[in-house]
């Protein structure tokens, strides 16, 4: 008698959902998190005292340049977000690399803002893990063996 090891396809359909749920979910988050990050980095090129100015901070860049790098990031991650969403491979793979970054940005940006860092830092780590387990969601269960299992 061979014993059957997959996953029921309920288990697999359960799991599917749920991957291809956090994929958009991270998909809107990208494109919502981008556009603050673009309002964000206006604001700062706009005027000089939008955010509190941190003594000798060893990222302690002018308040322009945080600017400009909040626009840049901020439109990459919102236009790879709408890819995410249309379900673009290109956009599942630079979403993974943008996050990172976005990740390594508000890290860096904490003593300005250290809330919003913290939860930018929190939701570039979801988005990252949505964007790697959803594949994994799509691929029908496999035996040890690599094989599916007969009868």
């Amino acid at each position: 008698m061979v014993q059957h090891t997959a996953r029921t396809p309920t288990q697999h359909a359960k799991h599917t959902a749920l991957a291809t749920g956090g994929m958009a979910f991270a998909g809107v988050l990208m494109m919502v998190s981008g556009i603050i990050g673009v309002l964000n980095g206006v604001a700062g090129i706009a005027t000089n005292d939008v955010y509190a100015r941190v003594g000798n901070y060893v990222y302690g860049f002018s308040l322009t340049t945080w600017g400009w790098i909040h626009v840049v990031i901020g439109a990459l991650i919102a236009i790879t977000g709408w890819g995410v969403l249309q379900g673009r491979d290109w956009a599942r793979a630079v979403g993974v690399g943008l996050a990172a970054l976005y990740m390594v940005e508000y890290f860096m940006f904490l003593p300005y803002a250290p809330v919003w860092s913290v939860i930018a830092i929190a939701i570039g780590a979801f988005v990252i893990w949505s964007l790697v387990t959803a594949g994994r969601a799509e691929r029908p269960p496999q035996s040890p063996g690599g094989t599916h299992d007969a009868l």
